[in-house]
């Protein structure tokens, strides 16, 4: 495993008794200081399932003791011990999947583990036949039957099968029958052999710090150059305004027009969905299948400010060839607060449970529209991006993909993965190959890629194009073989699949699209072309792998070195705290803390990083009395993940002048102080504002933007901005992301800190506008 360059994140923590939990006096509760206590379970009784533990320990069906033990059944995660539900040891956790592997489905529908609205929402789309025809089998008999049935067996049943008792069953799984069952249970796209038996698709993920159309555009004819991107061209947009997704979905949507694709690859800008159907008015027909992330519960979907009734409503309009793209992972729950007493693995499963209803909405719309009821509809699993209070190993990382696949199977979905990582995670460059190729036997749908492991974007270590050919080699899988034949005529392959002349040479496909285009220069005017934009791109800090060593599945050496260096820097970032100096230099800074007590216990356990210690709140206290409600703007700069993305020269200094200028010209009453946080993360900030502001005397709206370094990786040193502008009324209550709008990608050599600045004052105006 990988260490940091000072401080390893996996040395052993001490566990210190806390209180019993007044629901099982017999457990012997244990955790972490400050966490939840862990589940114990030293006996359990022979043929004793869930419910009849609990009337012999307890007298009666307890709800949260119930959520407990079935939590207790998963393998160890850092996110289910945070939430109190993970087993204290190993003899808990097996004798939690005894009761468990004795509970019969009947059972475990009658009593869900959580039941509002979306989980009746959810259990409208099984199939009541179907369930009824398994509900008496125990979870132990449904494992059997998923380990020995035939794949047109399991067929026949699983639409029977609820997202609880999917998501219980792979708790009794060992990793090696979790492949079996995965490769054994596919779900290909109508029309596609994307999520068919033996294919291993790919999305490239063509992100840009700055969201440059050229950025994006070669990054496509780079992976296209290693015969990979079969599934989606999906890109991350850095800005969420109409006009600017609408360039990126142009970008992408004329490269397919111009290959003669738009039928056969779709393409896809990851916005919220509310942007994209405002794009598609904009421009109609640009925008291809349409993205969504989605909770598994609608308090985790307010996150994402999305509704039932709004996804319903999207999903009613999805009547042409592209459905809809969704993504999801285990964790985003808990680490946004609605975990509701309910471990990861049972929430990722109620989240593909959401996708498979609204699949059936999709198809039940193009049945009403006169269409084959045929929904082309993708899910990623996006499994490891929110770091270490998650999942902390790589094991670990594995094992919760293994259960998403299987879980996204089960419930008739197309399901790829995004197997990634954290810089602050203790997983490594060479450790996300290994978890890759641990995953292969359970044949996912597809994987991300990128011209290397390393996001210039989002800053994160995900799959490479060559981590696509050196797994297509050595698991025999294929790519569909419409986009395979494409691949042959392009040329980079030859008619028996191998690597010709030109595999791995993205000037190569830039030429074919312009001759696509009608460009009749000489090959060599259009190659120098070529050179010189590849060049272009590289300046802005995104990688493009030309080449490769010595196999095709390899980097070429000098960009693996460069891959290798940036991350040691992003490990350097990470352990980075604002210097005395530099803090000198911000003017009227007012010094803040959180509860955090050390760099390691901010970056480890993240709620400590989003609330204040008490002398904290006390100094904002004082000075929203000083303040008498004058201002209606207030500056707030934490370290975040990089402090160095605010000490680097030509950083923090030019965005805070030429934002406070634009804010005040724009008639903002900016308070002077600017309120400097250490070990702060983005809720924090949404603390410092209700301290400030949540007054319902005050009028108008008050606006807070958190300057804030964001993970280190892509060597940008980057910081973001995040603007909340609700009325004082709002800020009383407990404000989330869902009211935020962000700026991200802030540096010299991505989005320049003074444009930033203007981009900032912009969404302002928009929030206070309408406020």
């Amino acid at each position: 495993m990988a260490e940091s360059l000072t401080h390893p994140l996996e040395e052993p923590q001490p566990r210190l008794p806390l209180a019993q939990p007044p629901d099982a006096s017999h457990e012997a509760a244990h955790s972490q200081e400050g966490a939840p206590a862990r589940v114990s379970l030293p006996h359990v009784l022979p043929d004793e399932d869930v419910f009849a533990y609990m009337r012999r320990v307890h007298g009666a069906f307890e709800h949260r003791l119930y959520q407990r033990l079935v939590g207790a059944a998963n393998e160890l995660k850092e996110g289910d011990a945070s939430i109190g539900v993970a087993a204290v040891d190993e003899a808990s956790r097996h004798n939690a999947r005894a009761l468990l592997a004795r509970t019969r489905l009947g059972d475990l529908d009658a009593y869900p583990l959580i039941d509002e609205r979306l989980y009746s929402y959810m259990q409208g789309a099984v199939d009541p036949e179907a369930q009824a025809r398994t509900a008496s089998w125990t979870l132990e008999e449904l494992k059997a039957f998923l380990l020995s049935a035939s794949e047109e067996d399991i067929h026949a049943l699983k639409d029977g099968w609820s997202s609880d008792a999917i998501g219980c069953v792979v708790k009794l799984m060992s990793n090696a029958e979790l492949a079996s069952v995965g490769r054994k249970v596919f779900n290909p796209l109508p029309g596609s052999k994307v999520g068919a038996r033996g294919y291993l698709g790919a999305r490239i993920q063509p992100n840009s710090p700055t969201d440059h159309p050229d950025d994006i555009r070669w990054q496509v004819f780079n992976g296209w150059a290693f015969a990979v991107g079969d599934v989606v061209l999906g890109t991350n947009p850095v800005s969420s305004a109409p006009e600017s997704v609408a360039a990126v979905e142009s970008a992408l949507h004329e490269i397919l027009v111009t290959f003669g694709l738009q039928d056969t690859l779709p393409h896809c800008v990851l916005a919220h969905v509310d942007v994209q159907a405002v794009v598609e008015a904009m421009q109609p027909g640009t925008t291809g299948i349409w993205f969504q992330s989605l909770g598994s519960t609608e308090a985790a979907n307010r996150t994402f400010d999305v509704t039932l009734e709004k996804m319903e409503a999207h999903a009613a309009t999805r009547t042409g060839r592209w459905g809809m793209y969704f993504e999801t992972g285990q964790g985003a729950d808990a680490t946004n607060g609605h975990a509701a007493g309910v471990d990861m693995v049972v929430h990722e499963s109620r989240k593909y449970g959401f996708s498979r209803a609204l699949t059936q909405r999709i198809a039940a719309a193009q049945e009403r529209a006169g269409r084959e009821p045929a929904p082309h509809v993708i899910v990623n699993d996006v499994a490891g991006f929110i770091g270490p209070e998650v999942f902390r190993t790589r094991e670990q990382l594995v094992r919760c993909c293994l259960e998403d696949i299987v879980m996204g199977k089960l419930h008739g979905l197309t399901i790829g993965l995004d197997v990634c990582s954290t810089l602050h995670m203790d997983v490594s460059l060479d450790d996300l190959g290994w978890c890759l190729e641990q995953l292969m036997p359970a044949n996912p749908g597809y994987l991300m890629a990128l011209p290397t492991r390393n996001d210039p974007m989002l800053s994160y270590l995900t799959t490479a194009f060559q981590d696509h050919v050196r797994l297509r080699e050595k698991f025999g899988y294929k790519v569909d073989d419409r986009m395979w034949a494409f691949f042959q005529r392009l040329g980079v392959i030859d008619a028996q699949g191998r690597p010709t002349e030109h595999f791995g040479d993205p000037a190569w496909v830039y030429l074919q699209y312009r001759r696509h285009q009608g460009d009749a220069r000489p090959d060599a005017d259009v190659l120098a072309e070529a050179a010189r934009q590849l060049a272009e791109v590289r300046a802005r800090s995104v990688p493009l792998a030309v080449g490769h060593g010595e196999h095709p599945w390899d980097l070429a050496p000098s960009l693996d070195r460069e891959m290798r260096q940036l991350y040691e820097d992003a490990k350097v970032g990470l352990w980075s705290d604002l210097s005395p100096d530099f803090l000198a230099t911000i003017p009227d800074a007012v010094r803040l803390r959180t509860r955090a007590s050390t760099r390691r216990d901010y970056i480890l356990h993240p709620p400590s990083g989003e609330q204040l210690e008490p002398a904290s709140e006390r100094v904002l206290e004082s000075l929203r009395a000083r303040h008498a409600g004058r201002y209606s703007v207030q500056l707030v700069i934490s370290d975040g993940l990089d402090a160095r993305s605010l000490m680097d020269e030509g950083h923090l200094g030019p965005f805070l002048a030429t934002l406070r200028a634009r804010l005040e010209a724009a008639g903002h009453r900016v308070a002077p102080e600017h309120l400097v946080l250490s070990l702060g993360r983005v809720r924090s900030g949404y603390r410092v504002g209700g301290l400030l502001f949540g007054d319902a005397a005050m009028e108008g709206p008050r606006a807070l933007i958190h300057i804030i370094g964001e993970r280190p990786g892509s060597g940008h040193h980057s910081f973001s901005a995040y603007v909340t502008a609700p009325p004082a009324r709002v800020w009383a209550k407990p404000v989330d992301h869902d009211i935020t709008r962000v700026v991200a990608g802030i540096s010299d050599t991505s989005l320049r800190p003074e444009s930033a600045a203007v981009e900032v004052a912009r969404l302002l105006g928009e929030l206070t506008s309408a406020s």
